[in-house]
């Protein structure tokens, strides 16, 4: 297992490199008019509701981080933290570019289609994401009952973030932007199938 933890972490540094080089393309060409996207535009809505959905996981591979020390989750937590702060900063960073706000009037996902899917009950303002009442509760755990809870929230999370990766492959309009939410469902896809085996050697399973 530590040899697929580590393979994770060798697939994350490289995303980390890879992400440098599609923040300067993005540079190289997204000042013109005509690849600049509007601020209804899937390509825009994508980044900003990315860039919160991000921001959770980070939130709670930090949690954990100190709830457990085992290594593996301990591991796995660091480059999920790495990875998604530093694409939420590209997706931040393009909105800056493209100079368009940040936050919207508009639903969650309505760039999508679906912007009635999330509630927003307790926090969860997208698919995927864990409530704040989640949140609290594996700030109470710690040791294997953190560790699972962990592995179960981020697991869906993971599933709600390539639903959205996978909408941003279909209906965004700028390249390199493409790519990366490629790159996103690729690799988050990897990491749940990890979360499954961690759970499995803790006696338990993904939430359905």
């Amino acid at each position: 297992m530590t040899r697929h933890v580590g393979w994770i972490a060798g697939a994350a540094a490289a995303v980390l490199v890879a992400a440098g080089a599609i923040t300067y393309a993005v540079a190289e060409d997204g000042g013109s008019s005509a690849t600049t996207p509007a601020a209804g535009s899937a390509d825009a809505g994508f980044a900003r509701d990315m860039a919160v959905h991000h921001q959770q996981a980070v939130e709670m591979s930090y949690i954990v981080r100190d709830r457990t020390k085992n290594e593996e989750v301990r591991r796995l937590a660091y480059d999920i933290a790495q990875t998604q702060a530093n694409q939420r900063g590209m997706l931040l960073g393009w909105l800056d570019l493209w100079e368009l706000p940040k936050v919207s009037a508009d639903a969650p996902m309505t760039w999508m289609g679906m912007g009635d899917m999330a509630s927003g009950k307790d926090g969860a303002l997208m698919p995927g994401m864990a409530t704040n009442t989640e949140l609290k509760k594996l700030n109470t755990l710690s040791g294997k009952q953190a560790e699972i809870l962990y592995l179960q929230l981020m697991t869906d999370h993971h599933k709600g973030g390539i639903h959205m990766a996978e909408g941003c492959v279909a209906k965004c309009a700028v390249g390199v932007e493409k790519k990366l939410a490629q790159g996103m469902v690729d690799a988050q896809q990897s990491e749940i199938d990890l979360m499954a085996d961690l759970l499995k050697e803790r006696g338990a399973k993904a939430r359905d």
